[in-house]
């Protein structure tokens, strides 16, 4: 990510401290080791993962002359033929949101816990928020993906459609052992969401404040929204960054701990009273090349759940128009 970037920002907790965040080589302390290590296994897959969604081309062809051609044998089995493996990819993308999402509540526990509060977490866990920082980076940017590719929920369907239809007239089908029909289902319900690994976050993040009742909800919101005005405060001072990927990994982190925070804050971001400058955020995202950032636009227009309070002020509701 080029050059060394560490980042100055008030202390949300007013006690006037200022503290760094370095996104790029901190290095996880003793105490950061076991959870840093868990998470790294997960996070070693993420660019293959994006790299196989990349490269997914679907099997819409093979599909439509199937379709067309209904008593043609060799056009079902081609059509078969193409849809299996795609599923394997879909059912592999979809076992890896599991593996995010374990890893995620492993990072906000260790992020939340007392006795410190978020922000001291933060400036003493470098290495664990870069890490949560790449995991919203890698959310985001498999949404971005999925959302342009509608041939991801056509094959499903269609291997859906087909394997019930196998069912009732017994033809065995290969394949089914891979996905069966409970997992089916609840890929099904991943898949349906436009964005489906914030979506999995964002759930795994509200479980976590709900599972964990003796820990302030604002040990939670307050990490996200530290980590927010981090990102907001690099991007103002664009000067800082010599690599094009650094601002665009910032751009991403900031826009998915403010999906977070709405998520699992009781008002949401948008409201007077929340922690996150979002006029602020809001103004950096348009600040950039419209067609670099239309996508995160989007992310905050489509999938926080505040923005239609009324309690969102109808400037920001205008800015984000």
């Amino acid at each position: 990510m080029g050059n060394l970037i560490k980042v100055l920002t008030r202390d949300i907790d007013h006690n006037a401290a200022h503290f760094f965040l370095d996104f790029e080589n901190a290095q996880p302390t003793e105490s950061e080791k076991e959870i840093y290590n868990q998470v790294n296994v997960v996070l070693k897959d993420a660019e293959g993962i994006l790299e196989d969604l990349q490269s997914y081309r679907g099997a819409g062809h093979e599909i439509r002359e199937a379709i067309q051609h209904p008593n043609d044998e060799k056009l079902q089995e081609k059509a078969w033929g193409a849809v299996v493996p795609l599923v394997g990819k879909l059912k592999k993308f979809y076992e890896f949101s599991q593996r995010l999402e374990a890893g995620l509540r492993g990072l906000l526990g260790a992020l939340t816990s007392t006795p410190y509060s978020p922000t001291q977490h933060l400036e003493r866990e470098q290495a664990l928020a870069k890490q949560f920082a790449e995991i919203l980076h890698f959310t985001l940017r498999f949404d971005e993906l999925k959302m342009t590719n509608p041939a991801i929920q056509n094959d499903f369907s269609y291997y859906r459609r087909t394997l019930s239809r196998m069912r009732i007239n017994n033809v065995p089908a290969e394949g089914e052992n891979e996905v069966n029909n409970e997992l089916a289902n609840r890929m099904s319900l991943f898949y349906a969401e436009a964005t489906p690994m914030l979506k999995t976050l964002s759930d795994a993040t509200t479980k976590f404040v709900s599972e964990n009742k003796n820990l302030p909800i604002e040990n939670t919101t307050d990490c996200l929204s530290t980590m927010a005005s981090v990102c907001r405060v690099m991007l103002e001072t664009p000067s800082r960054f010599t690599n094009e990927e650094t601002v665009s990994f910032c751009l991403r982190v900031m826009v998915g701990v403010i999906i977070l925070y709405d998520h699992v804050h009781p008002v949401g971001a948008f409201a007077k009273t929340s922690k996150i400058d979002m006029k602020g955020c809001i103004k950096v995202l348009k600040d950039q090349p419209p067609n670099s950032v239309e996508g995160l636009l989007n992310a905050l227009r489509y999938t926080t759940k505040h923005l239609n309070d009324e309690t969102t002020s109808k400037q920001i509701k205008s800015m984000l128009q």
